[in-house]
């Protein structure tokens, strides 16, 4: 399978093609590798995923290099990615010796007062990681790094469409010792393998990031064991009139176009408060107007293509759809070959599919409000929610709107697609399964086990 370079559309190289027989055969060789990760020491975990670490930081420039050549990122994006990565595999090499369990009191139960016991946490067993193209480093490493520092065994299916630099990690981890069968890969086509691999019996969980369609497949594919999914979002941003209006403007450009778009806690709807609306609207139409387009890895370029001229050409007729429906165009809306301009719609029809659906695109939609609940109440309307924003000098403004927003996360004074690699992160509505984040991602990767002795109280 060939794997293109979206800007120039040249084949970058070429990558085997699973079958459901070698899916089969991975998931033997991940039960072999299960055993061994379950016996290395905590110590030896994180001394693996440290060196991984060390050696990716080594290594910078190329990893971002191969970001940028496979998703069409761009260098400065490319290489800010490849730190979050290494910063991953810190925190996990880091828990892997923070994986504590906790004692029960039993004897809280008058009956049970002469039992006393704890519980710990244990590997799951197999672990299938599937991923997505926009962050073809750091997703991969936010499930490997949990994986193997909870002592579980991984099968990776990294995107189609970018699985170089997954591979790229995974020799790293080959030359850093990492013992034979822990870390299973296969690339090619998902829907060719992807049943036969996630309805193994021998699989204990399913980790994946992407569309909430291919989501749903793979749940109802993969039948009753554990799920860890991240489903996309269509984040809504409030801006409060009493708001820093160019703090406001400068995050909200920053979150609605880093990487293209492809980002699914990116800026898509910002409701802004009536009386600053047309300030904020024509700020930030001329900052979006200022940003240079075209190939990624100019040092000055601020937006590269999207992943293939497929999902450029899916972003044009969605823009000519809505502005079919009456929504005004206040800037981009151009296409050439996979590279889509920074686009910015004035006050669309809610209906349209630029506001209701996750465009996943450097699209975004303005909006202005006089009646806060209102925005509100839009912005919790998609089934699909990871991250909101609300932007405020007033902290009770500030306390009272961040609750009300039914989100996973609020960021105050921030751009929704602040995250850190700590904190725990996953959908708030449909779909909703599970947290990620490294601490968070390791317990889920985990059971509990649980261990009481009955005492002789008699001395």
């Amino acid at each position: 399978m060939p794997v293109l370079n979206p800007f120039t559309g040249e084949t970058l190289d070429e990558v085997s093609c699973a079958t459901s027989e070698q899916a089969i055969e991975a998931v033997g060789s991940a039960l072999k590798g299960f055993y061994k990760s379950r016996a290395l020491s905590s110590a030896k975990r994180s001394e693996i995923l440290c060196s991984v670490a060390g050696a990716l930081h080594a290594r910078q420039a190329e990893f971002a290099l191969s970001i940028a050549n496979e998703t069409g990122k761009t260098l400065s994006a490319a290489s800010k990615e490849v730190l979050r990565a290494v910063n991953t595999l810190t925190l996990s090499a880091e828990e892997a010796k923070r994986l504590n369990g906790k004692t029960i009191p039993f004897d809280s139960v008058q009956s049970d007062d002469d039992r006393v016991g704890y519980y710990t946490y244990e590997p799951i067993g197999v672990v299938v990681c599937i991923t997505p193209f926009n962050d073809p480093l750091n997703l991969v490493a936010h499930k490997l790094g949990p994986a193997i520092a909870s002592g579980n065994s991984v099968i990776l299916k990294p995107s189609e469409q970018a699985p170089l630099t997954a591979l790229k990690l995974v020799e790293l981890f080959i030359e850093h010792d990492l013992p034979e069968c822990i870390l299973n890969v296969l690339t090619g086509y998902g829907a060719e393998f992807g049943d036969a691999l996630v309805s193994h019996k021998n699989v204990s969980m399913v980790s994946f990031t992407g569309g909430s369609s291919a989501g749903e497949r793979i749940a109802k594919a993969a039948g009753a064991k554990k799920m860890l999914m991240e489903l996309g979002a269509n984040s809504p941003v409030i801006v409060m009139a009493d708001a820093d209006i160019d703090k406001a403007v400068e995050s909200c450009v920053s979150g609605s176009f880093w990487a293209s778009g492809h980002n699914c806690i990116g800026v898509q709807r910002i409701f802004i408060e009536a009386p600053i609306y047309r300030a904020f609207h024509e700020k930030f139409v001329a900052i979006t107007k200022s940003l240079i387009v075209g190939d990624p890895i100019a040092v000055d370029t601020d937006i590269g293509p999207m992943i293939d001229v497929n999902q450029a050409m899916r972003i044009q007729a969605l823009v000519a759809e809505s502005v079919a429906m009456g929504a005004k165009l206040s800037c981009g809306g151009v296409r050439e070959g996979a590279v889509f301009s920074a686009t910015v719609f004035d006050n669309p029809p809610l209906t349209s599919a630029v506001v209701a659906e996750e465009v996943f695109a450097p699209v975004v939609s303005l909006f202005p409000f006089t009646d806060v609940g209102e925005a509100v109440a839009l912005s919790n309307s998609p089934e699909h929610r990871i991250h909101g924003a609300v932007f405020t000098s007033d902290i009770n403004k500030a306390f009272v709107i961040s609750r009300s927003l039914d989100m996973s996360g609020v960021m105050i004074n921030d751009s929704t697609d602040f995250r850190v690699d700590a904190m725990p992160f996953g959908g708030a509505g449909r779909g909703s399964l599970g947290r990620e984040g490294v601490y968070f991602a390791i317990r889920e990767m985990c059971n509990t086990k649980v261990f009481c002795f009955n005492l002789d109280s008699a001395l």
